[in-house]
Order: C-alpha cells, then structure tokens, then sequence
C-alpha cells in the first residue's frame, strides 16, 4: 500500500508543469516568492518595495544599481516559470534615459546557451535581446537595426511584454505595439537579425528575473510593477492582481497548439527619430561600444582597455 501510494504521488507530480506567477505587490515583497539574484557579484546594487511609486495600487519593486559597473548588479525574481510557451508581462518605469552603453533590466538563465544569460536591455539607445553565450543581439546594431527599434520612456511606467516559444519564436510589444526588430524564429519577417540568426536558437529559460545590470558605470533606477508570467499573452489591461500574489499551476505539461494571440499584430510602434550624437574624440568607459557599422559616439578607450572587434556592428573596450 505504501509502495502504491508513492507511485500515485510521483505521478501527480510528473503531471504538473511548472508554476505560473503574478503579483501587483501590494500585499508587500514576499522574498520567498521573489528571491534577490547577483550572479558572480553584488557590489552596491539594491532591492526594495516602494510604497510610493506604481503603477497600480501603492506599492511597486524599487532597484537601483550599484556603482561598480557589472558587479553593481542586482535582481528579484523567480524560477516558476512555465515549462513550454512563456509570456511576461511587466509595467516598468525607467528614471534615466537608455543610452548608448549596453545594459540589461531582465535576465533569464537559459538552458540553450549551457546556463549563460538570455537578456533584454539596451544599448545604441533602444532595446534589444543580449545572448550572453555569443553577445549576439537582437536587433543588429546597425543603423538599420537600431531604427527597427525603440527607446523606453522614462518618467512613467510603460507596459512591456515578451514571449518566448518552444519553437524559437520571440516576439516583444511596447504598450501593445509589437517592436518589428525584437522578433526572431521560423515566421519571423526581421531583416535585421543576421547576427541573432548565425546558429540555431531556441531559448529554454529556468528563471525570470527583473532588475538592473550594466557594463560599464552606468547608474540606474527601475521600478517594476504588475508582473505575470503564463503560458498565454496576458496584454496591458489592467494590475497583475487583485491580492499580492497569485501562483497557480496547469496539468500535464505545455499544450501543443499555440494561443492565437501569438500572430503578430499589424501596428508596430515607430521608432524615435531623434538620436544624440558624442563626439568621436571623446573616450568611452570600460565594457562601453567603441565602433561599429553606423556608430559616432566615443572610439576611444580608457587606459587598461582597448577597442575589441565582436562583430560589424559592435565594438567594445574590454
């Protein structure tokens, strides 16, 4: 009897994927739930639940990076994500403008790049995807690229969403406008993923975590608020949440057909016009571009660097 009861246990649990999660944060910052993360090294860099900035509600999840470049990183999140398609939504509200030094708000540990970092950040001022393994990114940092997306608003909090499929695709919307550069997988239409397309990928992510990295000095304040990762699109209507936290389950794995709101949307949201351009005579900081196809900021490293060549649209002091 004892034997047979095991049996039927492990089989509940094999038929179990894993969980889903949403949270508005207003019943506070369950640290159980949402765990701080410093891959390698935390060296100034701080989490705290703010009660008096949000987007829905009072409260919403305050990080500030550090001053120490990589090592001032610092996330929250979770590994409760589901086992097939993923969809994140977050509401996030930068307090300073992206500029053109690559940084990351959102890493994901990523099985398909032997636990390196899928990441979705900025650099060349508008967002982009970051693969840890090959530092290839989504779009190119062509000029034709980095048009083919957006900057993020500051000052306010802005809806932003991605999904990741089992099948390779990846799709991003920005208040609910899809960002024509950020997609990739076998019905993407991108003209600008040559670099993301150079070998096979099909992201397998084990967590989701939200928060601030940089790669050279650069400072910055995020707050995120009404989080939910499922396995279907959950859109920009409306908190996370009625309580705090809401972690719920499904049965027997992923399902097989994809949710009609995977068909791209036909709005895409147009690109700023508007760029600032540093003169190349200045020096750039550490881990900063320094060149590249269309660059005109900064060429010149500071001492104990130099301009490393990565690819035709990317050069970094490293």
């Amino acid at each position: 009897m004892v034997r047979r009861t095991a049996l039927l246990a492990l089989v509940a649990l094999s038929s179990i994927s894993m969980a889903q999660i949403s949270d508005n944060f207003e019943g506070g910052w369950d640290q159980t739930t949402w765990p701080t993360y410093a891959p390698s090294c935390n060296q100034g860099g701080t989490v705290s639940l703010d009660t008096t900035v949000a987007h829905s509600g009072s409260n919403s999840m305050k990080v500030v990076g550090g001053p120490n470049g990589f090592c001032g990183h610092i996330f929250f999140g979770t590994t409760k994500v589901p086992s097939g398609d993923v969809y994140v939504r977050v509401w996030l509200q930068l307090k300073t403008a992206l500029n053109n030094d690559h940084v990351t708000f959102i890493i994901m540990p990523d099985n398909a790049q032997g636990g390196d970092d899928l990441r979705i950040g900025g650099q060349s001022q508008v967002l982009d995807y970051n693969r840890e393994s090959d530092d290839a990114t989504l779009p190119d940092l062509s000029p034709q690229g980095i048009a083919s997306s957006v900057n993020l608003p500051t000052g306010s909090f802005q809806c932003f969403e991605y999904y990741l499929g089992t099948d390779g695709t990846m799709q991003t919307w920005l208040n609910g406008n899809l960002i024509s550069g950020m997609t990739a997988g076998p019905n993407a239409d991108n003209a600008n993923d040559a670099g993301w397309t150079r070998k096979s990928y099909v992201p397998d992510i084990t967590g989701v975590y939200f928060g601030w990295e940089a790669y050279s000095g650069d400072i910055n304040t995020v707050w995120f608020d009404d989080i939910a990762i499922e396995t279907s699109r959950i859109g920009c209507g409306g908190p996370a949440a009625s309580g705090s936290t809401t972690v719920h389950s499904t049965a027997s794995g992923p399902t097989t057909s994809k949710p009609t709101t995977t068909t791209k949307p036909t709005t895409t949201i147009p690109p700023s016009t508007s760029k600032t351009t540093s003169s190349t005579s200045a020096t750039q900081t550490k881990y900063g571009q320094c060149g590249g196809q269309g660059w005109t900021g900064p060429t010149a490293c500071p001492p104990g660097s130099t301009c490393t060549y990565l690819n035709a649209y990317y050069s970094q002091c490293l």
